[in-house]
């Protein structure tokens, strides 16, 4: 069936690719065949997955008027990235809300991009992190600017209802039909918009969110909530359960943006083995989850296992990121 349209504005490179990875899936064992969908391809200022968000939140706020969009990240934001990006593709304004020290070192990774396209920059904490965003907003509202506010991670039900379409894309454009979905997770999103697209599109496939920060026990039930008002507002409503949605919590434990052994392990092997380009914060957490499931048993043999690959690449190269990874780098 051929989901609800939803207004949207032209961002993405679309379709991404879906490549094979048979260096990895031969390295990994186990007799699965792996493939990666290219979201960190969409185009945007070095691409990922929230540029396909943006299609849909920008058409919502030029319906609005507005003039400039507001919004909120870490440090070394992918969204925030991707904000700033679309803002100046479309002339708009861009604040943003990071999370991190005002005092941090000169801009690098994505806080370098930002910079470069010319987003106004505040600082906040992760305790003050939604109270000085809606102050932020306020502020800008009284003054004329007319901001668009747009939540952390892009994960509002219009947000989200870009994987919905995304999975439209892959099934019905692409016909690529996998066993198994495994991507990266955190607001929640993106998983929540394949969820919703799979209840649409009669995917019976499992959708498998590693998170890199939180417990399951707060992503399932959030997700499940997104992806009912994803429904929604295609104009088709259901109801989703918690247990319905599949959550993988182990590698969450070290807390976001903590690159661990895995992350290292995984960013590595992908790079060496198919040239493929993996983050320490979202990318590269997913890929290790995919590895630790594939090891322990999780897929069967045999299973197609295609994991989204949501973008990030900018993180690479920021501190302490670039200097932990550059140590693997071979000398003659």
């Amino acid at each position: 069936m051929a989901l609800f349209a939803l207004p949207r504005v032209h961002l993405a490179h679309l379709p991404t690719p879906v490549e094979p990875l048979p260096r990895l899936s031969a390295a990994l064992g186990g007799g699965l065949e792996l493939w990666v969908k290219r979201d960190d391809q969409t185009g945007l200022a070095l691409g990922g997955n929230k540029t396909r968000k943006l299609e849909y939140l920008l058409a919502e706020a030029q319906a609005h008027g507005a003039r400039m969009l507001i919004t909120t990240g870490a440090a070394q934001s992918n969204h925030c990235r991707q904000t700033a990006a679309a803002a100046a593709r479309l002339g708009l304004g861009c604040l943003l809300v990071l999370v991190g020290p005002p005092n941090a070192s000169e801009p690098d990774g994505n806080r370098l991009l930002m910079h470069l396209m010319g987003a106004e920059i505040r600082w906040t904490t992760r305790e003050r992190r939604d109270q000085d965003l809606r102050a932020a907003f306020e502020q800008a509202w009284e003054s004329g600017r007319r901001p668009y506010l747009i939540p952390y991670g892009g994960s509002s039900p219009v947000g989200a209802a870009a994987y919905a379409y995304a999975l439209e894309e892959l099934l019905v454009t692409q016909g690529f039909r996998p066993d198994v979905i495994v991507l990266a997770t955190s607001s929640g999103g993106t998983q929540a918009g394949l969820v919703a697209g799979a209840r649409l599109l009669g995917y019976k496939g499992r959708i498998v969110g590693i998170s890199v920060d939180e417990p399951a026990s707060v992503l399932r039930p959030r997700m499940a909530s997104l992806a009912e008002e994803v429904l929604e507002r295609l104009r088709a409503p259901g109801k989703v359960s918690p247990e319905a949605v599949e959550v993988v919590d182990d590698l969450a434990r070290p807390g976001y943006a903590v690159m661990t052994e895995r992350e290292e392990e995984a960013i590595l092997l992908a790079a060496r083995t198919e040239g493929l380009l993996v983050d320490p914060v979202y990318t590269g957490r997913g890929l290790a989850g995919l590895l630790m499931l594939a090891r322990s048993g999780a897929f069967p043999p045999g299973s197609r296992v295609l994991f989204w690959h949501t973008g990030g690449t900018p993180a690479l190269w920021a501190e302490p990121y670039r200097s932990r990874l550059g140590r693997h780098g071979a000398s003659s």
